[in-house]
């Protein structure tokens, strides 16, 4: 099969050229907002880890100049355009932001004595560059405090690369998070982790090529760093909206943001500065409400009354609004205009989706017929970069109504494997499948060609023709969207399709986040790896005893399911590890050694290990997604 790409079709550069006239293109003020304060970029910035990999290259797209070409919605060109620019930046005196050093910004905020570091990128080798880029042009400032906004990867996974353990643990960095941020960010990134990986693969393009032709954004950042991901965990909580804290003379008031982009989130004022910090509730795109990598729904009917709140507390003192993605907004008028457009954007996706809900409508149907005000939908923060009202309006149905659409035809379907089989066969076959899909194709049908030829790659995965025009027409696709992720993950089924399964390029259950499990997250996470049929006839029960925290555990399997209890329990388990909180994590290995290696005494029978470890059977981060 070919595995070169292919050019833009005569209905995909058609399509491209009728929204250059329906989009308000020649409204400039983002472009000059995304480069104000402009102090110094990196050249070249290419950033390495210690053993020489490239973990971000943002000169990769040095190829986003000019007009867009026809591979390449010109929205998305846009945005990308402006996401890539790259540097030290002056936010107001006193604040600056490094941009374009990962999916995230890192913003640096002065102090009397030094300087705090607020969310602090993806990785450790990102976020030296950075801290290094600020500290040339602002002098050698020491880390004097870290603020994690939220609790996913690209706002803490750095920490260890602009302060460290020692610091924080000696009472010289405080690093202050919003309520239960450890729970969740560890959860994410272990229960689901596998999954929530590969699939990120594809949400981000990162096994993509960069250019017009191949990865150009994922519309919220360019795309993700592979360095090494750490985490170090809060000293300081934040619990209540309110709530004021003072770190080397900085002042800051908490605004209390949970459930809304993520489940641990808060927003930050500076008032000494009438300089607000968004984190990622206001950024210039529509977010996600269900991110296509996974994750759980989020809640628009609480994420546009928390937006309202901050208008209310801080709207009538900032002078400028800037977030952990994209570029500030200055002026009083322009930031709460800003801040009231993202409200009422959740609040009508949220809204019109229960009412259409209401009136019987389907997720796919409410998606295919709502339509943004006009004054969101030519407002450039509202367009669907990242998120898109199509898939946000189905995650919305999700959240309310699951996935049963109430239809009976649709209660107990076949599987992809098995409907593919049977579609095909209705159809005329495989070939015949294939012939009609082609004049689909060239009719620009693209949406039904992917589906139809779906199900002929799944029933007959072989089917080189099937494979090559499905490759085909979902790099259409890709190029006609205006979404970063959906091109990226259109692309990404290409690749696949042409050049064979390319796995998880990224991780970020590192040694860091693992360590941070609590005993009962961590039992949880081999709970989710036993194979309950090779287990169904397996019973066997282990004492894990914390000398530390003077807490013991009985770990049991019975039933294909491992449980566990802190209570008191009668008679004596097969075997018991005694460990402490630091050194528990060595379970997750499942082998004697590691135990031994971590410290960890083991009594009783010890075999008992082995036979648990025998019915583990740990995710795969190659599993396919385009064929069977």
């Amino acid at each position: 099969m070919p595995t070169s790409p292919k050019p833009a079709t005569p209905s995909i550069a058609a399509q491209q050229r009728a929204l250059l006239d329906s989009l308000p293109f020649a409204d400039r003020q983002d472009f000059e907002d995304a480069t104000r304060g402009l102090l110094a970029r990196r050249t070249p910035n290419a950033i390495t880890a210690e053993d020489g990999r490239v973990v971000w290259d943002n000169d990769t797209y040095s190829f986003l100049s000019g007009d867009a070409p026809d591979t390449v919605n010109p929205s998305l060109w846009r945005q990308s355009t402006l996401v890539a620019e790259q540097g030290l930046f002056e936010v107001v005196e006193g604040i600056y932001q490094v941009r374009g050093f990962d999916l995230s910004n890192v913003t640096f905020i002065e102090g009397d004595a030094g300087v705090i570091v607020l969310d602090p990128l993806i990785a450790t080798e990102t976020a030296a560059a950075a801290l290094a880029l600020y500290r040339e042009h602002r002098g050698d400032r020491p880390v004097t405090g870290v603020i994690y906004t939220h609790c996913h990867v690209d706002h803490f996974g750095g920490v260890k690369g602009v302060t460290t353990q020692e610091d924080v643990d000696a009472g010289r960095v405080p690093v202050i998070a919003p309520a239960e941020f450890t729970e969740h960010a560890v959860a994410e990134n272990v229960y689901a982790g596998t999954a929530m990986g590969r699939r990120a693969g594809y949400m981000y393009g990162a096994a993509l090529a960069r250019g017009p032709q191949g990865q150009v954004g994922a519309g919220l950042g360019q795309t993700t760093s592979t360095g090494t991901v750490t985490l170090i965990n809060p000293t300081v909580e934040i619990t209540t909206t309110g709530q004021e804290e003072t770190v080397d003379g900085v002042r800051m008031v908490f605004q209390m943001a949970p459930g809304t982009e993520a489940p641990a989130e808060m927003l930050v004022y500076f008032p000494d500065r009438h300089a607000l910090c968004t984190a990622e509730d206001a950024t210039h795109t529509l977010h996600n409400l269900l991110t296509l990598r996974g994750a759980v729904v989020r809640d628009p009917h609480a994420w546009a009354n928390y937006l309202t709140e901050t208008i209310d507390l801080f709207g009538g003192d900032l002078d400028v609004v800037f977030a952990s993605h994209h570029w500030p907004t200055w002026g009083r008028e322009r930031g709460v205009e800003f801040l009231a457009g993202q409200r009422d954007l959740y609040a009508y996706l949220h809204d019109q989706t229960l009412r259409l809900l209401n009136k019987g409508f389907v997720g796919s149907e409410i998606a295919e017929q709502l339509q943004l005000p006009p004054a969101l939908e030519n407002s450039w923060h509202a367009r669907g970069y990242y998120g898109s009202v199509s898939h946000n309006v189905k995650a919305i149905y999700q959240r309310y109504m699951g996935w049963y659409d109430g239809n009976p035809a649709h209660l107990w379907q076949h599987p992809p494997v098995e409907q593919g089989k049977r579609y095909v066969e209705f159809m005329g076959g495989a070939d015949a499948v294939v012939e009609k899909a082609r004049a689909s194709f060239d009719g620009g049908d693209f949406r039904w060609v992917a589906e139809v030829l779906s199900h002929v790659v799944f029933a007959q995965p072989d089917h080189a023709a099937a494979k090559e025009l499905l490759a085909d027409t979902f790099e259409q696709l890709g190029y006609g969207s205006e979404n970063g992720t959906w091109r990226s993950v259109y692309l990404s089924g290409a690749t696949e399709l042409r050049s064979g399964n390319f796995g998880t390029p990224t991780q970020t259950a590192s040694p860091d986040i693992v360590g941070q499990l609590s005993p009962e997250m961590l039992f949880d996470a081999i709970a989710i790896q036993v194979d309950g049929p090779r287990a169904w006839d397996e019973r066997l029960t282990v004492d894990v005893v914390l000398t530390d925290v003077g807490t013991r555990y009985r770990l049991t399997l019975a039933n294909g399911a491992l449980t566990y209890s802190a209570a008191a329990q009668r008679g004596d388990a097969d075997a018991t590890l005694t460990a402490t909180r630091a050194t528990l994590p060595a379970l997750a290995a499942g082998s004697p050694e590691a135990l031994t290696a971590a410290g960890i005494e083991v009594s009783g029978d010890a075999s008992v290990l082995a036979r648990l470890t025998a019915v583990l059977d740990p995710g795969d981060p190659d599993f396919a997604i385009v064929t069977p």
